[in-house]
């Protein structure tokens, strides 16, 4: 069994790792930390809750160690990645790998105040994790320089592009020296990423822990048929259920959020809501209150789909399915972590019918529908099981037909 020390590990990081309860490295870290050492550029397909924040992050700090001090508001590396949350965590991991290293990293986000970020970078700083409409927000006022950078990291590059930042990427792409060590990781290349991939990189290492796009194996995928006035009423249902020890709810929208939270409040145990209309304060004291177990039930849109390592969430619950395909396998991502199993259950009306096929046909898994629920839909089965000789309902090609098996709630 290969461990940390045969990766080739500066002393202190393996003793900030042993620290941090890590025992043994995962595949992604296996694969792709020798590599980083070596100095290679890395292309990374790796599915959420694989352990490759730290697979980036101790080589990168490793050689952050023999590398010359920024100058003025300056930097060597240069994180960037989708949400303020997901930045939050990738700070956090960092505090711990770095302890006892004279190695600086700081947070740029939005959301909040620009003064704290522009001070914090004032004397230079060796690692910067970034937000990319922040960055380029202080790279165009001039309070940040990245002239210097010599080692950049892509971290959700698919989930950056599907936010529409790809314009905000090449814009801090040109700031960048040509020389650089580049790592580049995503759940998926669907998209764009592949291209963007293949115009930054360099030779690059190859890994891929699992197929793109393919659900963590340990999440039991749950389908329910349900008309919409009757949503709200079953997702009240399932919350009583007291095997839900820690549920994630995902909506569709940020209004949809807050008012189906206010809604869930009789549950027990606290319900609040986490979206991107909420201040930065707001949505960080939710999600730590929903890590400490102060609330058992976060609803939120999807900023929180991806990068939310939140420990112990037993069930997700989709209830709007998500437009784009490949967000459902961020979201469910969220449970079924560290081994853990999990369990993630998506409700379906009449007008996402087009929704689940498309999420269907890219996990290659016709999911499990449970009939026995006091708000099944059975006309909304029954339409689902005919052969589609139709138009869908968005105007695209008809579908093949779905066969189902039935299956029962726990």
């Amino acid at each position: 069994m290969t461990s940390f020390e045969s990766l080739g590990l500066h002393e202190a990081l393996l003793r900030n790792v042993a620290a941090a309860g890590y025992e043994t490295p995962t595949p992604i870290q296996v694969q792709a930390i020798p590599p980083l050492l070596e100095g290679r550029d890395l292309l990374g397909c790796a599915q959420t809750g694989t352990g490759k924040t730290a697979a980036f992050c101790l080589p990168l700090l490793q050689r952050l160690l023999h590398t010359a001090k920024p100058n003025r508001r300056a930097c060597v590396g240069l994180i960037l990645t989708p949400t303020r949350e997901l930045a939050a965590q990738i700070g956090d991991n960092l505090a711990v790998y770095s302890r006892g290293l004279q190695v600086s990293h700081t947070l740029v986000y939005g959301g909040v105040g620009y003064a704290p970020q522009i001070k914090s970078l004032q004397p230079g700083c060796d690692l910067v994790v970034a937000t990319p409409g922040r960055l380029l927000d202080l790279l165009r006022q001039r309070m940040i320089r990245l002239d210097q950078v010599e080692f950049l990291v892509l971290d959700e590059a698919d989930r950056m592009l599907d936010m529409g930042f790809i314009h905000d990427i090449r814009a801090v792409l040109a700031a960048l020296p040509e020389q650089r060590q580049t790592m580049f990781f995503s759940a998926t290349m669907a998209g764009g990423a592949e291209q963007l991939a293949q115009s930054i990189l360099h030779d690059p290492v190859q890994v891929a822990v699992a197929p793109s796009a393919t659900p963590i194996e340990l999440v039991e995928q749950r389908l329910m048929f349900v008309d919409p006035a009757n949503k709200r009423a079953l997702l009240g249902e399932l919350l009583r259920d007291e095997s839900v020890e820690r549920a994630l709810v995902f909506t569709r929208t940020k209004h949809g959020a807050s008012r189906l939270a206010r809604a869930m409040i009789h549950v027990g145990k606290g319900v609040e809501a986490i979206h991107g209309g909420m201040t930065q304060s707001a949505r960080t004291r939710a999600l730590q209150d929903f890590r400490d177990g102060k609330i058992r039930v976060l609803v939120a849109t999807d900023v929180a789909g991806r990068g939310l390592d939140v420990e112990g969430i037993s069930h997700v619950y989709n209830y709007d399915l998500p437009q784009e395909p490949e967000a459902y396998v961020h979201r469910i991502g969220r449970t079924g972590r560290a081994g853990a199993g999990g369990v993630a259950v998506s409700f379906c009306s009449f007008e996402e019918f087009d929704d689940l096929r498309g999420i269907e046909r890219l996990i290659q898994t016709q999911i499990t529908v449970v009939e026995e629920q006091p708000y099944h839909a059975d006309h909304l089965h029954g339409m689902m099981r005919r052969p589609a000789n139709r138009p869908s309902i968005r105007g695209s090609q008809p579908t093949n037909r779905f066969t189902r098996r039935r299956a029962f709630g726990r």
